[in-house]
């Protein structure tokens, strides 16, 4: 294993494990643990599970019942996807939503990365009738790269007022803001474990009460026949640790908007050759996303890895290699959407943490 970067700074790729959710994991270790069985261990499963649920809950604003366990995010985006015939959805969404659905309506963004309502409402407002029902309006919450934050309770007024259904990917801003999944007006939203600190292969989907759902799994009809498969025990145990955690964690994320802030203004003080993507929009506190001029993202990635600082490129595919990112090409960035890196603090990042990145960033 290779030494661990003194300062951690790709909490959106992946948060640290917290000890909470370590502790719960071990704990839960040893006994069988499926939770359909019927015998005591069976029992016992359940209500470990069952508990993880309701704290998960509590965290998203919703009632245990609406959560339904995935094995990550991206299951839980296909998921609600595969129930309706036709998706429209923004240019800047994540993979797990765009390449699921290649045929998809796609509304554009403006420079910052914010859907534009606009072109939503004339999309919304030529549908037939008879195809309003069969269709999903898919909207991240927040973007992975940018941070930049979507004016949800619009796109779902809109969609409402069509009679369209609603979906959004809550991944990034699930501990980072509070959050009430009920009174959002939405009917399905996607959530992951280890971008709060929780195990990594566990997610959920959440379901407005009485929303119709297609298992994309055959078999044992866990999960009320919503997600076939037996439950990721140990991971779930996790989440819900994780989540119990997490719940006083929005004080924390404030605070680090204002060390994000003054990272960004001491770079754009410090060198003229930095370029901010999405910072005159509304974003979550902890994502820097931002450009050197002439520096490649490769090549800055690996220079402060070597410096004990993890980051990484905003445009980085799931193979490790470095592409042009299709978030920083539709808000209009040119040959940087190749150059982004982002900076993604999380639960355990410090203030001192975004101090020491910032004098980093200065000296390159």
């Amino acid at each position: 294993m290779p030494p661990r970067p003194h300062l951690y700074f790709d909490n959106n790729a992946t948060a640290p494990l917290r000890p909470e959710a370590m502790e719960a994991i071990q704990a839960a270790m040893g006994p069988p643990s499926n939770p359909s069985s019927v015998h005591g261990y069976g029992r016992a499963a359940r209500m470990a599970v069952e508990a993880a649920r309701a704290e998960i809950a509590i965290l998203a604003g919703c009632r245990g019942a609406d959560v339904v366990f995935t094995s990550g995010g991206t299951e839980a985006n296909n998921l609600a996807l595969s129930v309706f015939d036709h998706v429209i959805t923004s240019a800047v969404e994540h993979d797990s939503v765009l390449r699921v659905v290649p045929d998809a309506t796609i509304i554009g963004v403006d420079g910052e990365g914010r859907i534009d309502l606009d072109q939503l409402r004339d999309v919304l407002g030529s549908l037939p009738d008879d195809r309003r029902g069969r269709t999903l309006v898919s909207v991240m919450s927040a973007n992975n790269e940018t941070g930049v934050l979507q004016p949800i309770a619009d796109v779902v007024a809109l969609a409402r007022e069509a009679g369209v259904a609603t979906h959004s990917d809550m991944v990034q801003v699930l501990g980072k803001q509070h959050l009430d999944f009920a009174a959002s007006g939405l009917d399905y939203a996607s959530l992951s474990a280890h971008k709060i600190g929780g195990p990594t292969g566990v997610g959920a989907l959440l379901v407005r009460p009485g929303l119709r759902m297609t298992s994309l799994l055959r078999g044992g009809g866990q999960e009320q026949g919503r997600r076939s498969g037996t439950e990721n025990f140990l991971g779930i145990v996790g989440f819900g640790a994780a989540a119990r955690a997490a719940f006083d964690d929005v004080a924390h994320y404030r605070a680090m908007a204002l060390w994000r802030d003054r990272l960004e203004s001491r770079l754009t003080a410090g060198r003229n050759d930095v370029r901010l993507f999405g910072a005159a929009a509304d974003r979550i506190a902890n994502t820097a996303c931002l450009a050197v001029n002439e520096k490649s993202a490769e090549t800055m990635v690996m220079t402060l890895d070597l410096a004990g600082v993890a980051i990484s490129a905003g445009s980085a595919c799931s193979s490790g290699k470095v592409h042009e990112s299709h978030v920083l090409k539709a808000m209009g960035a040119g040959v940087d959407a190749s150059r982004a890196i982002r900076i993604s603090g999380g639960w355990n990042t410090g203030e001192a943490d975004f101090e020491r990145l910032a004098e980093l960033l200065l000296a390159l």
